[in-house]
This record gives C-alpha cells, sequence and structure tokens, in this order.
C-alpha cells in the first residue's frame, strides 16, 4: 500500500506515450464553480476534448489543439512552438502532458493574460520551478479535498480506480502582484 501511494508503481515514460490523461468532466465543473472564465478559452493539450466539451457545454468559445490529431481538433500543432493565442481567446486552461508540465506553463505564460492548469499538487514542490510558480502571478490554488476520478492513460487496460496523485487547478493571471497566492480546498462533488 505504501509504494502505491508513494508514487513508485510509476510507468516509464515509454510507456506513457503522449502522456495522454483526460481530465473528469467534474473537475472542469469544480473549476467553473470557483473561477469565472473569459469566454473565448484555448485547450493547447485538448486530446479527446475532455475538457473542451465541460467547457463548451457552459457556453464557452473554445480552440481545440493537440500535438496528435485525436479528431475535432482546430488545429493539430505543437503547443511549445506556439507563438501566438489563437484568435479570440483570452486564456488557456488545460490538463498538460506531465512529462512536459513545467516548460507547458512557462510557455502558456508568455502566451496568455490567463493560464489554468490541472497539475499534480506535487508541482508546488521544486527549487527549480520557482521562476514560474513565484513572482508570476499565481494567484490561486484550487485544491481538491479528495482525488479526482477515473485519471487514467489513454489506452489503460488496467484496474480502474481514482487517482493515486492529489491535483489542483492552479490559476496565474499576468500581473497580479497583489499579495500572496491563494490555497482554496475544493470538491468535485456536488
Amino acid at each position: 500500500m505504501l509504494d502505491h501511494s508513494c508514487q513508485a508503481q510509476r510507468h516509464p515514460l515509454a510507456e506513457r506515450g503522449l502522456d495522454l490523461y483526460e481530465t473528469p468532466a467534474v473537475a472542469v465543473e469544480a473549476l467553473l464553480r470557483v473561477e469565472r472564465l473569459p469566454h473565448g478559452i484555448w485547450e493547447p493539450a485538448a486530446g479527446r476534448g475532455a475538457i473542451v466539451r465541460t467547457l463548451r457545454d457552459r457556453g464557452h468559445a473554445v480552440i481545440a489543439s493537440d500535438v496528435h490529431d485525436y479528431g475535432g481538433l482546430h488545429f493539430v500543432g505543437d503547443f511549445l512552438t506556439q507563438e501566438k493565442m489563437p484568435a479570440g481567446c483570452e486564456a488557456i486552461v488545460t490538463n498538460p502532458p506531465y512529462q512536459i508540465a513545467e516548460p507547458f506553463v512557462a510557455h502558456a505564460l508568455k502566451l496568455a493574460p490567463l493560464v489554468i492548469m490541472l497539475l499534480r499538487l506535487a508541482f508546488l514542490e521544486s527549487e527549480r520551478r520557482c521562476g514560474i510558480l513565484e513572482g508570476h502571478g499565481l494567484a490561486r490554488v484550487h485544491i481538491f479535498r479528495k482525488r479526482l476520478p477515473m485519471m487514467h492513460r489513454d489506452g489503460w487496460e488496467g484496474r480502474k480506480a481514482n487517482s493515486g496523485m492529489a491535483f489542483a487547478w492552479y490559476v496565474w493571471i499576468r500581473g497580479y502582484n497583489d499579495g500572496p497566492t491563494t490555497l482554496d480546498r475544493t470538491s468535485w462533488e456536488r
């Protein structure tokens, strides 16, 4: 039991492929209860569209892109090579590939005035992330009280269970200088 909770059973990067872990709709609905999002949003790691569908169902105009064509995307492209936001988008909202989460966040901060990422809670730990976690507008972190359901790698055939990791929505606002980052405990359950 201890090994599982400490992530000792993580899969090698080679097994994880493109690192597609579909975001449960309840996680996006929880975000919408605690954050006011602009109408135009870019989802640059859209995968099969889990975040996109939930945001569109709530009336947002979402541009969906990904490095791989899973179908239903506005465009296929490597987010890390994009030089500007798509027209009409005012925010980036995504669940980035974990193996490149750090450069994903850093690049998003260059492009968008509002960046919201679903990341492991452990993302807060690390000396090397100071450049994106301190002094770059991290306004709020919405931490889930309970582990998110069904965060399984695309194509996973093993046992289905709640995530073994704690997740949170991280909210960066360009120009935010109003004090320390606010930590908020939230629930994905209604």
